[in-house]
């Protein structure tokens, strides 16, 4: 019997409805005659907790750190029992199994581990999946590999969850027992990506409450040209006092020229007119739909991974959605136009869009070459019964259906014109835009557009009707909403100056992954780091006091950086998963003897965060070790965080 074991019910099932034979329905799987599909709910299997290694580490306390463990244990999730009962007694009557989890790091993980933990020593094979069409299934079903040419992949993502795990296990205890000794309540947890992403919201957050607004001082005068009449803005030369961005500061000269413009004649020194020619935007990721859907539907990062994620599972009108690609496989495009008309059908606004498409047009989003373990999300060509479809869902599944169908349309095309004109000798500058094609734009919101400007010719004659000197402020950088806070986590090497880590963070997926951004920042919220405000995402006094205790080694996001590059000499074999988590426990032991109570104490103080009751004794070394006292305290205020994968702390 072929056992295929799939990441999710839902995927199972769509593999048994491809592939061919009758199959029934039996407890946790389905049935034929040659082959049995069972399934995982995501990870069965957690990271055991530091008391199941040894028991005196229920009690928190310094002198135990750091905790790592000589050899590494999963134990059942607790809701998992059952499906690993089902899956133990498949495998007994298996004589080859198919490992089906998703074509990524976490998926090559989460399969291959319960099927270790459940002693299966025989071949195995690899069946990657990212649409769960059954025209893909069966291709992808047909072209089956051995799994063993993933263990690369699998060792560097083993070795990311016990890198992880000893991180924030670690470090989750030591400020935890720390803040206690401080007179803090509750736990301060710390993990390689939330702890960046609030530093990233504390900075934000300290630039918008320190900035210093600076005035400066546009001037903008009208010319009446032969065929109308067109509002330009004076270039002033270097000599005058300009901030980085070419504004006035200084207003006397602007006003001491607005003084003897009006009535002055002028000449049209330069004409210039381009054709541009702009393409469709790319299918999404989930980063960029989690983007657009919060800033056109004001939606969380959560709300549309959840709603994506329903779209794909429940409904089956999605492609897999916690993708990184921007790019379509060539097949796609086998049967497009039936893909399409389905995807469409039965809604007023994608009928009218689907009725301007050419599907013999292709744009640039169909690159095999650009696309990794999954693709671009896209319709699978079901068609909706809208009426199943909450409103946010509906929402979230046009604005898919949209940038797949801006594919097939032609370009936006437009000139743009600038034109100087001189003055007393001194230049100013206008732009314009005419559209000749609107194309794919049709489907978006109107195209921006600065004004048409009359017809102007090179030497041409003008003269200046009026004219003013503004006043205008510079203004801070905008608080963090869900839409700019998962685009700064996308884009984090932005926030780092060191080059070497600039580059590795360009390279891979930024901080956190698609699949953990949304619920990064749901872990904040929840653990009261930060809140929402009108939409903005700001850090709390606790978030505040928390990152400015903290060594900026753990609060930037340069780490990640880091980890990736040596999980990715993993992954090639260049470094080993022992090496790595040795590195990490040395430079643990460091970082426990950095935590320091007076310090913490002292920024929540200065954050304006919890009063603290006392700042705890140092006892023995001076490290600030907990007392038996502080210990029982640990032990009734701090219990376990459990997270989804059961640690104190994920991420």
């Amino acid at each position: 019997m072929q056992l295929i074991i799939a990441e999710k019910p839902s995927l199972g099932r769509a593999i048994a409805t491809a592939l061919p034979g009758h199959f029934s329905q039996t407890e946790g799987a389905l049935t034929s005659a040659e082959i049995t599909v069972s399934w995982c709910f995501g990870h069965l299997l957690e990271q055991a907790a530091p008391e199941i290694y040894d028991e005196r580490f229920k009690r928190w306390r310094l002198d135990d750190l750091p905790i790592v463990p000589a050899s590494w244990k999963l134990v059942p999730r607790s809701k998992a029992r059952g499906q690993l009962a089902i899956l133990k007694r498949l495998i007994k009557s298996a004589d080859r199994i198919v490992h089906a989890g998703d074509p990524d790091r976490e998926g090559q993980l989460l399969v291959q581990e319960t099927i270790e933990y459940l002693g299966w020593k025989g071949p195995i094979d690899r069946l990657l999946i990212s649409d769960m069409n059954t025209p893909a299934i069966k291709r992808a079903w047909q072209a089956l590999e051995d799994n063993t040419r993933f263990q690369s992949l699998y060792r560097a993502a083993l070795t990311r969850s016990r890198a992880d795990w000893l991180y924030g296990i670690n470090l989750t205890r030591a400020w935890t027992v720390t803040g206690q000794q401080a007179g803090l309540k509750g736990v301060l947890s710390i993990g390689r990506v939330q702890t960046p992403l609030l530093g990233l919201i504390v900075r934000r957050d300290r630039t918008i409450e320190n900035f210093q607004p600076v005035d400066f001082y546009p001037l903008w005068a009208d010319f009446a040209t032969r065929e109308g009449t067109v509002r330009a803005w004076w270039q002033p030369g270097e000599q005058h006092r300009m901030d980085d961005q070419g504004r006035l500061l200084d207003p006397a000269p602007a006003r001491a020229l607005a003084e003897r413009l009006p009535g002055q004649s002028a000449v049209i020194r330069e004409v210039e007119q381009k054709k541009q020619r702009q393409g469709a935007p790319l299918p999404y990721s989930l980063s960029t739909l989690q983007i657009d859907a919060a800033r056109r539907y004001k939606m969380s990062a959560q709300s549309v991974l959840d709603c994506a994620q329903r779209l794909y599972e429940k409904h089956r009108l999605i492609t897999y959605p916690r993708s990184d690609c921007r790019y379509l496989p060539q097949d796609y495009l086998k049967g497009v136009a039936n893909t399409l008309r389905n995807a469409c059908q039965g809604d007023d606004t994608l009928g009218r869009w689907h009725a301007g498409v050419d599907t013999t047009r292709a744009s640039r989003a169909f690159n095999d070459k650009k696309i990794g373990a999954h693709h671009a999300i896209a319709p699978t060509g079901q068609t909706p019964r809208w009426q199943t479809l909450s409103r946010e869902e509906h929402n979230v599944y046009t604005l898919v259906v949209r940038n797949v169908l801006a594919q097939f349309y032609p370009s936006f095309e437009y000139q743009d014109t600038r034109v100087t004109l001189e003055a007393l000798e001194e230049p100013f500058s206008t732009k314009g835009r005419e559209i000749l094609q609107i194309g794919w734009r049709a489907l978006f919101n109107a195209p921006d557009e600065d004004a048409l400007l009359p017809a102007m010719t090179r030497g041409d004659e003008a003269r200046v009707t009026q004219c003013e000197v503004q006043t205008r402020q510079t203004r801070p950088p905008e608080p963090f909403t869900d839409a700019s806070l998962i685009n700064a986590m996308t884009h984090v090497a932005r926030y780092v100056t060191d080059d070497s880590v600039r580059a590795t963070l360009r390279e891979t997926d930024g901080l956190g992954t698609e699949a953990t951004r949304a619920s990064m920042i749901e872990t904040l919220l929840t653990r009261e780091y930060v809140h929402r405000q009108s939409g903005a995402i700001r850090a709390t006094r606790r978030g505040r006091g928390l990152i400015d205790a903290l060594p900026e080694s753990l609060s930037g996001p340069e780490r990640t950086a880091l980890w990736e590059q040596r999980l990715s000499r993993v992954r090639e074999g260049d470094d080993s998963l022992d090496a790595f988590l040795g590195d990490m426990a040395g430079e643990l032991k460091t970082l426990v003897r950095a935590v320091d109570a007076a310090r913490l104490a002292g920024a929540m103080q200065q954050a304006g965060g919890e009063q603290p009751t006392a700042v705890g004794k140092k006892t023995g070394s001076g490290r600030g070790r907990s007392t038996r006292r502080t210990s029982s305290n640990s032990r009734k205020k701090s219990p376990r965080r459990r997270t989804s994968k059961g640690q104190d702390n994920k991420q």
